[in-house]
């Protein structure tokens, strides 16, 4: 098998969960810090299921929301990895779109704040990311915090927009 045909196996197993496991979080972080390749094929494959979105049952997109957060938070992915999203179009934000990313963010937010400061730095200061970066801060702040009715998120937010900030790049 191919670097690709297995992480696609593995992601594939993973939205077809009626919950998500984190055991293939754990899979797929080892198989990407033993090879590099596996992290590319990793970042191709989520990107195959990102077009994908507006067809996708809703349980197998809230488990590649939640795939993806873990990704991000145990740092074998970056943020970059959104870069071929454009969050900031309203055109291009479906309403499946919408509640996948908003699951993506919210569970991102919920990590200690130190977690969401170091994720989030990991894309500051990159003049190649700078829509990127507002995209997240808009998509953040328009579907994420204005429908956080305990504010819990909303100072998450302000961590991960001070990080985003943080050119010099400096981590927790």
């Amino acid at each position: 098998m191919q670097d690709r045909e297995i992480i696609r196996v593995i992601i594939d197993c993973c939205l077809h969960e009626k919950m998500f496991n984190k055991y293939y979080v754990v899979l797929a972080s080892k198989l990407c810090s033993h090879e590099k390749n596996h992290k590319f094929s990793l970042q191709y494959c989520i990107w195959d299921h990102f077009k994908e979105l507006d067809n996708m049952e809703l349980s197998r997109s809230m488990n590649l929301a939640k795939l993806v957060a873990e990704m991000l938070a145990n740092f074998t992915l970056s943020l970059a990895t959104l870069k071929v999203v454009n969050l900031a179009n309203p055109v291009e934000m479906t309403p499946e779109r919408i509640a996948h990313f908003q699951m993506l963010f919210e569970t991102l937010l919920e990590r200690n704040d130190a977690l969401v400061w170091n994720v989030f730095t990991r894309i500051a200061g990159l003049p190649e990311l700078e829509i990127l970066r507002e995209g997240i801060v808009l998509f953040i702040r328009q579907y994420v915090v204005t429908n956080d009715a305990s504010k819990d998120l909303a100072s998450k937010f302000k961590i991960a927009k001070k990080a985003l900030d943080n050119a010099a790049g400096v981590l927790m």
